[in-house]
């Protein structure tokens, strides 16, 4: 079974787009990813790009999403809905269709960090790191066996 997730952050230009990358492309092949935010960018973030790009997410798929499209009765039903900016996090979200699990895993903004390219791509590595990592523990979680309780807080143990 495949499981959609849906990573928010206001402007889902970075972080987000990050997790909807290691997502779709996980090696474990368990989920479906998605990305948006409460205020989108015009853009994404030229170093989210790059990362996405070299996991092989087609260009085509990388743009700043409004959560609201989610939000809809056609969108596709999510199962985990994680928040990776606590400004996300504490913001009003739609109402999600089919009841997610959520939780919030914060990150720093490595679009916010000054200095040279090498430094920000190692800010953005980092946290491409600390995603991999929760969703691999995510991936091996006996997911079709945890009822909606149970997923609720191993996901947010995760964090």
């Amino acid at each position: 079974m495949k499981y959609n997730i849906l990573f928010l952050c206001t402007h889902n230009s970075a972080r987000s787009i990050i997790g909807e990358a290691l997502a779709a492309t996980h090696k474990s092949g368990r989920f479906i990813g998605y990305s948006a935010g409460s205020t989108p960018g015009t853009q994404v973030n030229p170093f989210a790009r790059e990362i996405a790009l070299s996991l092989g997410v087609p260009e085509s798929r990388l743009r700043s999403k409004s959560w609201d499209e989610f939000g809809r009765p056609d969108a596709p039903k999510m199962d985990f809905i994680i928040t990776v900016c606590d400004n996300a996090a504490g913001e009003v979200c739609p109402v999600w269709p089919g009841n997610p699990v959520t939780a919030h895993w914060g990150f720093p903004d490595p679009s916010q960090v000054q200095g040279s390219d090498d430094e920000k791509r190692r800010a953005f590595r980092e946290v491409m790191q600390g995603l991999l990592r929760r969703i691999d523990a995510l991936a091996a979680l006996p997911l079709e066996k945890l009822d909606a309780m149970s997923l609720q807080s191993e996901l947010r143990r995760l964090a």
